[in-house]
């Protein structure tokens, strides 16, 4: 098994007779973001868990950082920042005071965590708040400060269970340059997100799940092609014209929104061909793209 990033063979975990883990594989390298998709109770989080040190598998091989998370948590731990989808914050202390907290239980000297507390809140945009308690922060800005609170020992693995979870838009686009900005130090990152469309923008390579078991994985750029009909939404200067464009082609669409006009297409080609023939017929289209995106319309593939 490699010795860097995360590894995972045969996994199985059970809660009495309901098998949440049934048998996933997985690789998460250093230096790339993993993508972890899969429906509510494909056992994600579950695993995430043993990753991180916190359920012992009842079966299967796990390297993380090289090290065996059953019989050797404190290296486990020392190397890895985990960031659950709920986690416990302490509302009285300041964001600040909780950075040094959190860094005196990682064994970092006082000195240096006080420098580390200083730099993560400003990369969370939280320096204004540093001084004011935990509860004060909205939703949005306390995820932040619980991812901050993951990278206070500098970890060369990070596991993230839905890290975008109550983010505005503006915040999900800073942590998207942030975990990419991550990666790019070489650190091995697994994300599970519900929001498909940022992981597609994010991550490297993306294993699906379903039903406790792994069911693909592949590099985001080499999703599997899909060849059932999945829609694609044009946009248009003149949406008569558009409109008219359709019908002589005999090509099904929905109404007209403001979004533009959503038509049922099966693969790439099929879309290039079709702005092709807008285009000779003299349609002035402004865009043209898949809706949802390929990462999901894979997904949904993967788990009709």
């Amino acid at each position: 098994m490699s010795g860097d990033g995360v590894c995972a063979t045969g996994v199985r975990r059970s809660f009495g007779e309901v098998e949440a883990v049934r048998g996933i594989d997985l690789t998460a390298r250093p230096g790339e973001v993993t993508a972890l998709v899969g429906p509510n109770g494909a056992g994600k989080t579950t695993l995430l868990l043993v990753l991180a040190t916190l359920l012992v598998p009842d079966a299967g091989e796990v390297r993380v950082a090289g090290f065996d998370p059953v019989r050797e948590p404190r290296e486990v731990r020392a190397r890895m920042g985990w960031s659950p989808d709920v986690f416990g914050l302490y509302d009285n202390l300041t964001c600040r005071e909780y950075l040094l907290f959190v860094a005196a239980a990682m064994r970092l000297p006082s000195a240096a965590g006080a420098r580390r507390a200083d730099e993560l809140l400003e990369l969370a945009h939280l320096t204004d708040k540093g001084h004011q308690p935990v509860h004060t922060l909205s939703r949005g800005q306390k995820q932040r400060l619980g991812l901050m609170r993951a990278l206070v020992h500098d970890p060369e693995v990070l596991l993230l269970d839905e890290p975008a979870s109550g983010l505005d838009p503006r915040s999900r686009v800073e942590l998207r340059t942030l975990l990419r900005a991550l990666a790019g130090q070489g650190k091995a990152l697994l994300v599970s997100s519900h929001l498909l469309g940022d992981l597609e923008e994010l991550a490297d390579r993306v294993v699906f799940v379903d039903r406790g078991a792994t069911v693909g994985e592949h590099a985001i750029d080499a999703l599997p092609a899909n060849t059932a009909a999945h829609p694609w939404r044009l946009r248009a200067l003149d949406t008569d014209l558009l409109l008219a464009a359709l019908a002589r082609g005999g090509l099904a669409h929905g109404d007209p929104t403001p979004a533009g006009v959503d038509v049922q297409l099966t693969s790439d080609q099929a879309a290039a061909e079709l702005l092709a023939s807008l285009v000779r017929d003299g349609v002035p289209v402004v865009s043209c793209q898949p809706v949802g995106g390929h990462l999901e319309a894979a997904y949904l593939e993967l788990t009709r």
